[in-house]
């Protein structure tokens, strides 16, 4: 692994341990009976660093998979429609 996919897991990791807290938080407030608004505003970050996060996670494997010829084999690979679906997945 180079540090460019590091970075980009640790930063990765970083962004869906905020939405986790964020999530938190919105459980907490819907349990306690908070204001409509900011629950819906603290639901709409979360929503938001998880398409991040998956966007990230794609753009990764499209950037490694694709081009790693060093795959141990080609099941390991990811094809160009199997990245379309998960890409589309997060449509």
């Amino acid at each position: 692994m180079s540090d460019t996919d590091a970075e980009t897991i640790r930063k990765t990791a970083n962004r869906l341990k905020r939405a986790r807290g964020q999530l938190t938080a919105v459980i907490d407030a819907v349990e306690a009976g908070g204001d409509c608004r900011a629950v819906v505003t603290q639901l709409a970050a979360v929503s938001k660093a998880l398409d991040r996060a998956g966007f990230a996670i794609v753009s990764t494997a499209m950037r490694t998979c694709l081009a790693d010829d060093d795959a141990e084999s080609t099941e390991d690979r990811l094809s160009l429609d199997d990245l379309e679906k998960l890409f589309l997945t997060l449509a």
